[in-house]
């Protein structure tokens, strides 16, 4: 299954940049036929180790299958941060999807709760305060390993103050399954 995701994702960028539809979505649904289950995915394009796009869906809205296809476009051409993907880049770049869990919001009174309640590593997690809402996958721990750093990028990603933990935002945490 896993070696069907990333091939789906690699075909919808493909598609995307030869202005093409090559998969055949009816034959893939009925060969596979779990990717016909709603699912929310994360598709993430990195380029000589170097993010080069990421785009994803929180909760499960569409098809797993339709939901690779349309983030993998997204990851690929639609990241603000990134000029679309080009050709010569399309050979070179490592595309990982993640299958997210349904988020689950965690109850906490004090941020020293919260701390507690946080598997650092493996926990995907939402902020969300005063409609302002961010996320960051468990792979950013990478690069964030400390709870305060984790979470004070979070609140500036989200466009709050770097300590809104302070202000008790609602947080949800999710579990990845990455497919590589």
């Amino acid at each position: 299954m896993k070696e069907i995701i990333l091939t789906i994702a690699k075909q919808a960028i493909y598609d995307g940049l030869n202005y093409t539809s090559t998969l055949d979505k009816e034959s893939l649904l009925e060969r596979f036929p779990q990717l016909s289950n709603p699912k929310a995915t994360f598709v993430t394009l990195s380029l000589y180790g170097e993010l080069r796009g990421c785009i994803g869906s929180l909760i499960a809205h569409r098809s797993l299958l339709d939901d690779i296809i349309y983030n993998a476009k997204a990851a690929a051409f639609d990241d603000a941060r990134f000029h679309p993907l080009n050709s010569e880049e399309f050979l070179h770049v490592k595309i990982e999807v993640s299958l997210l869990s349904t988020p689950e919001i965690i109850e906490y009174s004090t941020i020293d709760d919260l701390k507690s309640k946080i598997i650092i590593g493996e926990d995907g997690i939402i902020l969300e305060k005063n409609g302002k809402k961010a996320t960051f996958l468990p792979k950013v721990w990478e690069e964030l390993p400390s709870f305060e750093h984790f979470f004070s990028h979070l609140c500036q990603k989200a466009g709050l103050d770097a300590l809104c933990l302070e202000k008790h935002p609602n947080i949800w945490r999710y579990k990845v399954e990455k497919v590589e």
